[in-house]
């Protein structure tokens, strides 16, 4: 009985240790499992982080691996890796904010470039020489023709005064006449060399042609031949485009930077190699019907009537300021939900994202009012590759709270 209690008890002895150890064995391989089990987060959206592959439920882009036990604020990048992503830098400094201001604009007719022909009698059009829109007319081209019987009644008028003031040269009276009678067919639109032909064929004539006053392009034509038109009504219209206007939008509170006479240039879309220099002529007080905005006019030439109205153009509006600032160019400053912040460059590769505060912008720069330095060096091209990069390797938002420098 006492060899048996003595076989039993080496058995639990040797059993025990082995069962214990066995114990912490499972309770270890949970843990390592859980220090080496990957997560996953999306480059656009740091926060959406899981562990397993997957998309994101915001973007649908492919999640990505990244080290979430990686606590370093800063990135790390050899000369290679910074040629490769083009990673330059600027030495921040005080100078004077300039630039230009965009504003949104279109070519516009000239209206006093417009000339509108009308009928001088009243008749019937007997023949219209121009038939459509879009024509071009040069000045002395016959326009049309018309019939009219007021006409003929005033040459012969004409035709009579002329052959008293002939037969009694020396008489005043006659002569007032027949230069009174001549008038009143040159007001009517006649020609002198249309009244020369008149007194040498002595005979009256209904049709009458009538030439066009100056060139341009047919815009409207409100006739057609056989219609009977009054005295005074407008027969065509005629735009020559040599010169357009530009009407650029600005906002009310951009109008105190504009001004009348200032030069500004202008860039038509399609040719902004060849940019224009413009001044304003005049700005229109009251905002635009439907609009928040107000409108500033000048001209441009039309060289070769090689821009039509209605094209779109952009007016650069030169802004400058006498104070000195802190200034960046606008790629160096990265702005989202967060914030603005700036990739500022240290020893040894070091690039840290910062926290920044901005100021007056331009079209190509942005004051810094706080988080940098002057003789801080910051990325000014790559640095939303470092942004990319960043969110790849820590998982989250480089402005996720406020960074501070090394």
């Amino acid at each position: 009985m006492d060899r048996k209690r003595f076989l039993k008890n080496i058995a639990v002895a040797v059993l025990v240790p082995s069962l214990l150890l066995a114990a912490c064995s499972d309770k270890k391989e949970p843990a390592k499992a859980a220090a080496k089990q990957q997560t996953y987060t999306c480059p656009m959206h740091p926060q959406i982080v899981q562990n397993k592959p997957g998309t994101c439920p915001i973007c649908g882009m492919d999640l990505v691996p990244f080290d979430k036990n990686n606590t370093e604020e800063f990135l790390t990048l050899g000369t290679s890796q910074q040629a490769l992503a083009n990673i330059t830098t600027l030495t921040v400094g005080a100078g004077t904010l300039s630039g230009s201001t965009r504003l949104n604009g279109r070519l516009v007719t000239n209206p006093e470039a417009t000339t509108y022909v009308s009928s001088r009698v009243a008749g019937r059009i007997d023949v219209l020489y121009v038939k459509e829109t879009g024509i071009p007319v040069r000045k002395g081209q016959p326009l049309y023709r018309i019939y009219s019987e007021d006409l003929a009644t005033l040459q012969q008028e004409y035709l009579v005064m002329a052959a008293q003031a002939a037969a009694f040269p020396g008489d005043q009276r006659f002569s007032q006449m027949e230069r009174a009678a001549r008038q009143k067919l040159l007001l009517y639109g006649q020609t002198e060399g249309q009244l020369k032909e008149l007194r040498k064929r002595r005979n009256t004539d209904p049709y009458v042609t009538y030439f066009s006053p100056a060139a341009g392009m047919v815009a409207e034509l409100l006739i057609t031949e056989g219609q009977y038109v009054p005295e005074g009504s407008t027969i065509l219209k005629l735009e020559a485009y040599g010169q357009l206007w530009v009407e650029a939008d600005v906002y009310p509170s951009e109008a105190g930077k504009i001004r009348t006479g200032q030069k500004v240039q202008v860039a038509v879309a399609g040719y902004e190699d060849q940019p224009q220099t413009m001044t304003i002529s005049f700005i229109n007080p009251a905002l635009q019907a439907g609009g928040q905005v107000m409108q500033v006019r000048g001209t441009i030439p039309n060289p070769n009537n090689q821009w039509q109205p209605g094209l779109q153009a952009t007016v650069l509006v030169p802004s400058t300021t006498n104070e000195t600032a802190l200034t960046l160019p606008v790629d160096a400053v990265i702005r989202d939900g967060s914030g603005s912040h700036v990739w500022v460059a240290r020893e040894n590769g070091k690039f840290v994202p910062t926290m920044v505060t901005t100021g007056r912008e331009t079209f190509d720069q942005v004051e810094i009012t706080s988080g940098v330095e002057e003789g801080d060096k910051v990325v000014v091209t790559g640095a939303y590759l470092l942004y990319s990069e960043f969110v790849l390797k820590k998982g989250k938002n480089p402005m996720a709270g406020h960074q501070h420098k090394l």
